[in-house]
């Protein structure tokens, strides 16, 4: 079964529909590139990707060992490169709204670099996660 459809709008615009729920969302390509930048782009869902991914993978640990995750935020940064135009970098910060203990901080770090989305991206992408914890 297929995830997605996507169908181009024109003026580097797409629209693309979840099958399963009927959600859409769009894209267009950034200003820097031709684009009018008035969406995500799509480099820019795959570093926003790689941050509701870590995000994700903690909750189910968080729920497995009883933590309170709730309110935990990330701040995503893309960085682009030349030559050939792509994504180098990733930049993601990581702020828990709750105190975790330092065992938990462990587990919880463990799961965001194993999110199945970081281990799907080319070695050469450079992720920079920073943990902040209040």
């Amino acid at each position: 079964m297929n995830t997605s459809n996507i169908i181009y709008q024109g003026d580097l615009r797409t629209e693309a529909t979840h099958i399963r729920s009927g959600q859409s969302i769009i894209t267009d390509a950034p200003l820097d590139n031709q684009g009018k930048g008035e969406v995500f782009s799509p480099t820019d869902l795959v570093a926003t990707a790689l941050g509701t991914c870590m995000l994700t993978v903690m909750g189910i640990v968080a729920q497995r060992y009883g933590i309170d995750m709730i309110g935990t935020k990330a701040d995503v940064e893309k960085v682009m490169g030349k030559d050939p135009r792509r994504i180098v970098e990733v930049k993601i910060n990581i702020e828990f709204g709750n105190r975790i203990k330092p065992d938990d901080r462990v587990r919880l770090e463990r799961a965001a670099h194993s999110c199945p989305v970081g281990n799907s991206l080319h070695s050469d992408l450079k992720e920079m996660v920073e943990f902040i914890y209040t």
